[in-house]
């Protein structure tokens, strides 16, 4: 337990923001259930991306409308950081952490009964509601147990959770589906979850200024201006695509009352100078914001090539959702690899070199990407993912670091909710965006290749003429000669999509290196 010891007639509100709790109990023992219960939250973001051709099938929808199952999970735990510093105020930290961690288990259960698109919809929603407040929460409490001198070593283990969470999703999500069925990728959260939660009960304990207070406000417009730009951009995003974007007016209308919701939002969050909703203030801390920065893009290109990569091998390739799952496995080889350099290093090297080299290997991993054909193996893409987990370790722990390390003790809660805010805002808008990149540029490469399509191509013909003599021993010459065209469309289409991912990995390695420039304008801060 947190043990704050408080002079007799102290002030909550005048409590020296410096002042270190110390816990009771071994600071690393009480770590154990907080990066666990982060473990699973990350997790949840990609376990179920090899699952959703077999979750569409159960609850007979679209491939795309399966892709709300993802979507929504990001989104509820987007819109509700912004409101974990009023619901600590009013139920404590400790027994709204506590809440998070039970909400989201039993949401848990019903993603796992759900056999309607209505229902799993709502049971992700609840699931991110109860997930995003655990992320802040454990990051807060973690830099609170731990003197800032240890931060390195101790947010080493969390990034090391948070980002090989999302790298072993996918494998942990397809043997289980390959296994067993798609609903034990969601069934699994619930022991850990309910082991978290009695843990915790007994090993932490509010500070003084964490504890449930009687004057506690929310700007509740400011809240509903937030929950409507970030669900209509999210629809917008998702089918704008389907639907031609602004050539349909329905995306017109969302998109205009979405980014009047979003003005309306930052122009109360300015105004509010006494109980904002996000302390957007704390952006002016110039750390705190190219840090939130930074991460947003690392999440981004985290979470959408966690999800694209094994999509392809599985469209393109014909790879099971368990192989397709394996194929992140080495992500979490480089993750490893990553911390053992990263806590090897820490305080020894600058942490703004741990996270230049990392971004480097990220960027160089996205090139890599860049070089695949249908012809490769599971070989093939080891290097690559390797780099990858690597350099989120080495990046995404140390700029963690340098981004809070310049805020005062009593703005850790809200800084941290609105980095979280931000980073999953990065995750979700970036998948929504590489989803659509995806079929973009497919379609792009489709009109560049088709006309080459041609009789006076002589490499068509000669191929479209030996596909007819092979299948003209099966069929007429007609009919032999329009299968022989189809196999050529198909070829197309298969090449044109490969070009789009390959393209796309391509942006996720120009995103790393140019995002090494707000790493550069960052200042390194002296530890106490």
């Amino acid at each position: 337990m947190l043990k704050c010891p408080l002079q007799e007639g102290f002030l909550v509100k005048n409590i020296i923001a410096e002042e270190r709790c110390e816990p009771s109990v071994n600071p690393w023992l009480v770590t154990i259930p907080l990066v666990t219960a982060a473990f699973l939250f990350a997790l949840n973001e990609t376990i179920a991306n090899v699952a959703l051709p077999y979750i569409a099938g159960t609850i007979s929808i679209s491939r795309n409308e399966s892709t709300w199952i993802v979507t929504s999970y990001l989104v509820a735990s987007s819109i509700i950081i912004p409101a974990i510093g009023y619901f600590c105020k009013v139920f404590g930290r400790k027994k709204y952490f506590i809440f998070s961690i039970v909400l989201f288990t039993v949401a848990s259960l019903l993603c796992g009964l759900s056999r309607s698109m209505p229902m799993i919809i709502i049971s992700r929603f609840l699931q991110g509601i109860g997930g995003g407040a655990i992320l802040p929460l454990v990051q807060a409490i973690m830099m609170e147990i731990f003197p800032q001198k240890e931060w390195g070593k101790a947010m080493s283990l969390y990034g090391f959770a948070f980002v090989i969470a999302p790298i072993i999703g996918p494998v942990i999500g397809g043997w289980l589906t390959e296994n067993w069925s798609w609903p034990w990728i969601f069934l699994i959260n619930a022991p850990v979850g309910l082991v978290c939660a009695i843990s915790l009960v007994k090993l932490i304990k509010d500070p003084p200024y964490a504890k449930k207070q009687n004057n506690a406000k929310i700007d509740f417009f400011a809240f509903g201006m937030l929950v409507v730009w970030i669900l209509l951009l999210q629809v917008v995003l998702d089918k704008g695509n389907d639907a031609g974007w602004f050539d349909a007016s329905w995306v017109c209308w969302l998109m205009g009352i979405s980014t009047t919701a979003g003005i309306l939002f930052f122009y109360t969050q300015f105004k509010n100078k006494k109980d904002p909703l996000l302390n957007l203030r704390l952006l002016k801390d110039l750390n705190f914001l190219f840090g939130t920065l930074i991460q947003m893009v690392l999440l981004f290109v985290l979470i959408a090539s966690a999800m694209l990569l094994p999509s392809m091998l599985q469209g393109l390739m014909g790879y099971t959702a368990f192989l397709g799952g394996v194929s992140m496995l080495p992500r979490g080889l480089g993750s490893l690899a990553g911390l053992i350099i990263l806590v090897i290093v820490t305080g020894k090297v600058a942490e703004k070199v741990s996270c230049f080299i990392g971004l480097i290997l990220i960027g160089i991993g996205g090139l890599l990407f860049g070089l695949l054909n249908m012809q490769i193996s599971l070989a093939n893409i080891f290097l690559p993912n390797f780099l990858y987990g690597a350099g989120m370790v080495m990046s995404m722990t140390p700029v963690i670091n340098l981004s809070c390390a310049t805020l005062r003790k009593e703005d850790l809660t809200m800084g941290s909710s609105l980095q979280n805010l931000m980073k999953n805002l990065g995750a979700s808008f970036g998948t929504s965006i590489a989803t659509t990149c995806i079929s973009r540029y497919s379609q792009m490469h489709q009109n560049m290749m088709v006309g080459y399509l041609n009789d006076l191509n002589p490499v068509f013909a000669e191929r479209v003429h030996n596909l007819t003599i092979n299948m003209s021993q099966y069929v007429d010459i007609s009919t032999a000669n329009y299968m022989a065209l189809k196999q050529m469309h198909f070829v197309l289409l298969e090449q044109s999509t490969l070009w789009a991912f390959i393209d796309t990995f391509r942006i996720f390695a120009l995103a790393s290196f140019i995002i090494i420039l707000l790493l550069l304008l960052m200042k390194e801060h002296k530890r106490t």
